[in-house]
């Protein structure tokens, strides 16, 4: 089985979209996952993103890239955060492509540093998170498009750590709107069995986002791919595998090597 793998839009050599994809098809990348930068930069982006997929460049997905998300504990930055997700989900369909990828919150906070105690009981956060997301689903689904929701590890996120935590909050919503994302960068901190974690929530499992274990390109850690990859290959996984690390050097030097290893060139 060969999957269908996404360069990071800002790994890309060039100064264009369609010389960006031309750099990526030619070291073994098949699409471009886009910056989703909020505060209407995406969304401003429209016209060029339309040119370049009548050009056939091929952008599958985008990764919310702002300073605050949707699960924020203020009420005005976490209806922003669901507002500004909205017009990526809708932008992102005028690209051609259907998911966003969203975490909870990013540096919001993290039970594993001081002071350790949220600000508020853990009840009212999922509370405000599922209308959140319900919210979102429900736009997701009406223009087409699905928002991933990702786990981030337990130094960046504390609500949405494992595939298990993503899967519980889909399933409440239980709309074509959400799904599972799963990254083996925060698997490999997360997760004491990938493999096993993989398979129990593959029918949700809907992108998955790539870094190694130093938060490298594929390759460049101690990261297990093979087992990785084969689960995905036993669950029918047919999604896109997208890059979301730094890289060791040059894109040129780099990427051809990651696609050998993701496609199992040798």
């Amino acid at each position: 089985m060969t999957f269908k793998i996404a360069a990071q839009e800002s790994t890309l050599v060039g100064d264009t979209l369609e010389e960006k994809f031309a750099f990526a098809q030619s070291v073994g990348f098949d699409g471009i996952e886009l910056s989703g930068q909020g505060d209407g930069v995406f969304g401003a982006r429209v016209d060029e993103l339309r040119r370049a997929r009548a050009a056939g460049v091929v952008m599958p997905s985008a990764v919310v890239h702002m300073d605050h998300f949707i699960g924020d504990f203020d009420n005005e930055r976490r209806n922003d955060a669901v507002g500004q997700l909205k017009v990526l989900l809708s932008t992102i369909v005028e690209a051609g492509g259907n998911g966003i990828v969203t975490p909870h919150a990013f540096g919001l906070f993290s039970r594993a540093l001081p002071p350790f105690t949220p600000p508020q009981s853990d009840e009212k956060t999922r509370d405000d998170f599922l209308a959140a997301l319900s919210e979102v689903a429900d736009h997701a689904a009406s223009v087409g498009a699905v928002a991933y929701l990702e786990p981030l590890n337990r130094f960046e996120d504390f609500v949405v750590n494992t595939l298990a935590d993503s899967a519980w909050y889909v399933k409440q919503i239980d709309s074509p709107g959400l799904a599972v994302i799963a990254d083996t960068f925060h698997m490999s901190i997360e997760e004491a069995d990938i493999a096993a974690s993989l398979r129990e929530h593959g029918d949700l499992i809907k992108h998955v986002q790539l870094g190694d274990s130093n938060r490298l390109e594929p390759g460049a850690g101690h990261y297990d791919w093979d087992e990785t990859l084969d689960t995905l290959e036993e669950i029918g996984y047919d999604g896109w595998l997208a890059m979301e690390c730094g890289l060791s050097g040059p894109s040129a030097d780099v990427l051809p090597g990651v696609a050998r290893l993701l496609k199992r060139q040798g």
